[in-house]
Formats: structure tokens, C-alpha cells, sequence
């Protein structure tokens, strides 16, 4: 089950002027289920995105690169859940670049200003036939206030649909952010094993909106992992229609950290939506590493802990072994590490002191801090003014059970 996560009320998640959605069943790998997304964007809609690191990445995600990077405008996106279509060849790129071609036939726009996305199980084919029979339905069904059903539509083994939705006024104007993601496991960006969307109605230059990807990424989706292993099909998605008017935002314009922090308050809760949801998941975690050297030592320390899976499974069984951290922090790679500086609080409690069991510390203490469903890790490592935060799920029964299972 989720760690304090329901899905979202379709009334929270505001429409984007000039963002439609559509779904529908198109039997991609089980019947009588949603499993493909269709977005329409107005004309003039900016779109600029960052994609999975694996070298393995996706026949879709190569036609994302290559459509993105062409600096077509984009006027559609498509999503399947149930096939990756991954290690698949050049029948997979030809898969995904048909599935363009079927939208842009429906919607009325070249192949190459439509995105395509896919998730699911790898090395095996993608049934375009079923993906071009269905995408009629999800054409009918396009509503600029059916980001709910999206959300559904582009799940895996996700228990809950993941969305978010923002107001703000920004320079006078009434801005509205809206996001849905989908994600579980094989989770660690950069990025993760997860598809994101968010769309803005504000008026954002091509510049400002790829700087501002990248920004808001690192500080949400890349921030964000289940069990350390980063997919092959990771996508995150900005968008901006400009329908809400007035000047673009540049990103030297004032309003532009007002528009980041908009953005930030969508996409940060769809990241920790992926974490609370993680596969088997019965905590969520939160990792804080402070006074390191710098942000990337900071990220392998906090990092080190969130994929441990001894740390990990001693969170599911509520014991606060502390052994299991200190050789977590001590894994992470920090060169010249002066472990009598490092500190480090589970909760409110001390648990670590100068390198070692703190003196004030008691087992009790310990096993409270380690019961409720949501706990924070703190970690100083006494080098410097650099930190991060990660956050994290443990590992239950549940997980090895869903992944064992997962093609049956």
C-alpha cells in the first residue's frame, strides 16, 4: 500500500489553457484497463524535456531526443503503459515513429511534432496495430479536464495515479501548473523509472523553459529513488502553452524564480508520490545530508542510504540498527572522510555522535523514531556548507513478490 497517498480528486487538478487530454483501452498488455494517454497542445505551445541516462534508452525516448532536438513545435504526445518498447531494435523505432505518424494523421500536424512515450516490459515488441485501433477513442475523449484520467491511464504497477495541480499569480497574472507522473521501481534517476508531465499556461521563452527543466528536475525528480536502478524509458516533461498571456518569461526576467517555484511545488509532491508509492512500499523516508563538501558528495552519501538494502529492509522491520548506517555513510565514496565529525539524528533523536554511538542515545528511542510510517534521516558530515535532500521508500516482503511477478 502507499505511505499516506491517495490518488487525486479530478476537481484539484486544474486545466491548462490549451492542453487537452484522452485516454483509452487499448489492450497493450491486459484487457479492460487504460493504458494509453493522448495530449493535444494549442499552436505556439512550448515543450522542452530531459530524458533517462541509460545507455539503453528506449526506441521512443531516441525519437524524443531526435524530434526535440529537430526544434519542431510540438503539438501532441503520446503514452502506452504494459511495453517499454525497449531492445527492440529497428523495429522499435519504427513502432514509435508510427505511432507519431497515427496521431499526426488524427490531430492534424506533422509526425515530427508529436512525442512519444512508453512504459512497461522491456525486449519485447510494441502491438502498434492495437495502439492505432485505439487512438481514435482517445481522440473523442480529449477534455482539457481529464488530467485524472491521464494519470490512470499511464500507470504500471503503480497502486495510486499521481497528480498535482498550482495556482499562482505571477507578474500580476493568474498562472495555473498542473502535473501527473507514474512510477515505482526500477526508480533512481537521473531519472527514474517514471514519466512525468507538467504543464503551465504561462508565457515562457524556448531558453528559459529548457533551463528551467533541468532546475526543477534536479530537485525533484532527480532526487527521488526506489531501489537504485535507473530504467531505460525515463522521461520528464515541460510544458508551456503561454495561454495565460502577457510577455515570455526569460530567464533573466523577475518572474522567473516566482514560475520555477510554481513549477517546484507540482513536480517536488509528484517525486515524493513515486517514492511513497514504491513498490512494497510501508515508509517513506526521508534523507538530509548537511555540512558536506560540496552538492555531489552530499547526493552520494544521502544516495548511499536511500539504496541500501540493509538500511533499507531495516526500516521495514522498525530497527534502528545503526551499524547498517554508519556503513552506508561509509560506502558512499566521500574521499578523506573524517568519520569522528559525522553526525546523525534519526528524528528528533541523536543517534550518532562524533563517528560513534551518541552518549545520550538509548535503544528505546531509537525503536519510537523507527515506528511511524514517515522518517527523517539526518546526516552532518562536518566538511563544509553543501547539502541534499533524497527521498526514499524501505523494502518489504511485497517488493521482491512484485518483481518476481512482474511478467506474470
Amino acid at each position: 500500500m502507499p505511505v499516506n497517498l491517495v490518488a487525486p480528486d479530478p476537481a484539484a487538478l486544474y486545466p491548462v489553457a490549451g492542453v487537452e487530454l484522452g485516454f483509452a483501452e487499448a489492450g497493450i498488455r491486459k484487457a479492460h484497463r487504460r493504458d494509453l494517454m493522448l495530449m493535444h497542445l494549442a499552436p505556439g505551445t512550448r515543450v522542452a524535456g530531459v530524458f533517462t541516462q541509460n545507455s539503453f534508452a528506449a526506441a521512443p525516448v531516441q525519437v524524443c531526443r531526435r524530434h526535440l532536438g529537430a526544434g519542431a513545435a510540438i503539438r501532441a504526445l503520446v503514452v502506452n503503459a504494459g511495453n517499454a518498447n525497449c531492445g527492440t531494435g529497428e523495429r522499435g523505432l519504427k513502432a514509435a515513429e508510427a505511432s507519431c505518424a497515427a496521431v499526426a494523421k488524427l490531430v492534424g500536424c506533422a509526425s515530427t511534432e508529436v512525442l512519444p512515450f512508453s512504459t512497461g516490459v522491456i525486449l519485447e515488441h510494441l502491438p502498434i496495430d492495437r495502439i492505432e485501433a485505439a487512438l481514435p477513442r482517445c481522440v473523442a475523449s480529449l477534455g482539457a479536464d481529464h488530467w485524472a484520467d491521464a494519470a490512470a491511464a499511464i500507470m504500471t504497477t503503480d497502486t495510486v495515479s499521481k497528480g498535482v495541480s498550482v495556482r499562482q499569480s505571477i507578474g500580476g497574472r493568474n498562472v495555473t501548473v498542473t502535473g501527473i507522473a507514474k512510477g515505482v521501481g526500477m526508480l533512481q534517476p537521473n531519472m527514474a523509472t517514471m514519466l512525468a508531465y507538467v504543464a503551465t499556461d504561462a508565457a515562457v521563452a524556448a531558453d528559459a523553459l529548457h533551463q528551467l527543466v533541468r532546475q526543477v528536475a534536479d530537485v525533484s525528480f532527480n532526487r527521488v529513488t526506489v531501489d537504485g536502478d535507473t530504467s531505460t524509458n525515463d522521461s520528464f516533461i515541460l510544458i508551456a502553452t503561454g495561454a495565460a498571456g502577457g510577455a515570455e518569461i526569460t530567464v533573466d526576467h523577475p518572474d522567473f524564480a516566482a514560475l520555477r517555484s510554481a513549477v517546484e511545488r507540482v513536480a517536488i509532491p509528484l517525486a515524493q508520490a513515486i517514492a511513497r508509492d514504491g513498490e512494497g512500499a510501508t515508509k517513506f523516508i526521508t534523507v538530509q545530508v548537511e555540512a558536506a563538501a560540496d552538492a555531489d558528495e552530499a547526493l552520494r552519501v544521502a544516495r548511499g542510504i536511500a539504496n541500501s538494502p540493509l538500511v533499507k529492509t531495516a526500516f521495514f522491520a522498525s530497527d534502528p540498527n545503526l551499524g547498517r548506517l554508519l556503513m552506508a555513510i561509509g560506502n558512499a565514496g566521500v574521499p578523506d572522510l573524517d568519520t569522528s565529525r559525522v553526525n546523525l539524528w534519526l528524528g528528533d533523536v541523536q543517534v550518532i555522535e562524533s563517528g560513534g554511538r551518541a552518549a545520550s542515545y538509548v535503544e528505546a528511542d531509537g525503536a519510537r523514531v523507527m515506528a511511524p510510517d514517515e522518517i527523517t534521516v539526518r546526516v552532518s558530515l562536518g566538511r563544509g556548507g553543501a547539502g541534499t535532500t533524497v527521498w526514499t521508500c524501505d523494502f518489504s516482503y511485497d517488493y521482491v513478490k512484485i518483481n518476481a511477478e512482474y511478467r506474470t
